[in-house]
């Protein structure tokens, strides 16, 4: 019987969630006094489920650095009145603001960040000061890429489908202090602390997303867990922010601060000849390097998975390519 096929009711699935919340607290050093959960909707759903539990004085701020901050900031206007705390969208998405460009609320409710902007390929390489506010942090493109202090945060959560597993689950990882009674009119599943009541299992959970991720980690610890994790990330990224550094072909407009290990995103400055790169790479066999279509360009997303040989191939496709465009 496969997981897919089981029921969720079941000790053999018991076991199986069981372990996968065990090694994720493990590899990532999740704190007792956290509560994990497993849940669905991906992260667009959290972008809700937040100010309806969290939101409570009517406020909150957000820090706009990208597409999905973004989203979650307007989600968020339609249950009060939040603040836009900071905002890095401007230089076309390159940079994450410093900390005294923030203007932060000591009496937000909390304070909400997009760790990774996998459209922009940018990352915070600081943990905002908030002089108190729970911070919550959106890390859905690089959770699991390296350790992170999981006590800085009062909410962490991450949709799957990048380093975890495929696309189904959620996690949240919030802390004990942090969790709110809610007005009865928050519904059942998008309540919090139903969730933790129910174990994660309210109703039927995503079963074979949280068995993969259980044997994702299982890798993980394998491998060394997430300070080798960090280590092959910026070996592998290394190997493409060089050659972009000493390109006369393409660039990277992001921040030297700013740079994601995820989402190494670059362009010729000519949407042409971009497609043609991506067209050409797509015959060479890597067929997912068009940008995101909000702002074009090239892409190369190199998570947790991909092989260091791929950079390498990549980079030596576009040592090619510009050999013969370059001017």
């Amino acid at each position: 019987m496969s997981v897919m096929e089981m029921s969720h009711r079941s000790k053999v699935f018991d076991d199986i969630i069981k372990t996968a919340e065990a090694k994720l607290r493990s590899v990532m050093g999740i704190p007792e006094n956290y509560k994990v959960l497993f849940l669905q909707g991906g992260a667009t759903q959290q972008f809700a489920m937040i100010p309806m539990n969290f939101m409570q004085g009517g406020t909150a701020d957000y820090v706009v650095t990208g597409t999905w901050s973004k989203k979650a900031y307007q989600e968020a206007q339609k249950f009060g009145e939040p603040k836009e705390a900071g905002n890095g969208l401007d230089r076309d998405e390159a940079y994450i603001p410093r900390q005294d460009e923030l203007t932060l609320n000591p009496d937000a409710d909390y304070v909400h960040i997009c760790e990774n902007n996998t459209i922009a390929g940018t990352k915070w390489d600081y943990t905002p000061d908030t002089n108190g506010v729970p911070l919550i942090n959106d890390m859905s493109s690089c959770i699991l890429s390296e350790p992170v202090d999981v006590s800085k945060y009062a909410m962490i959560y991450a949709g799957a489908q990048k380093n975890m597993a495929p696309a189904g689950l959620t996690v949240a990882i919030i802390r004990d202090d942090f969790l709110k009674e809610v007005p009865a009119s928050v519904p059942t599943m998008l309540n919090y602390n139903i969730q933790v009541k129910g174990e994660s299992m309210h109703n039927t959970p995503p079963c074979w997303p949280i068995y993969v991720l259980m044997e994702v980690l299982t890798w993980i610890e394998g491998k060394g867990g997430l300070e080798a994790m960090k280590k092959l990330n910026e070996e592998k990224a290394a190997v493409l922010y060089d050659y972009l550094a000493e390109s006369t072909l393409f660039k990277t407009q992001v921040d030297l601060k700013s740079k994601s290990l995820m989402n190494v995103c670059f362009n010729t400055g000519d949407a042409e000849l971009d497609a043609a790169f991506a067209k050409e790479a797509a015959d060479k066999g890597m067929p997912n390097l068009k940008g995101h279509r909000s702002v074009g360009g090239l892409r190369a997303s190199i998570y947790n998975a991909f092989p260091i040989e791929g950079v390498e191939a990549l980079v030596e496709f576009m040592r090619e390519f510009e050999a013969k465009h370059a001017k």
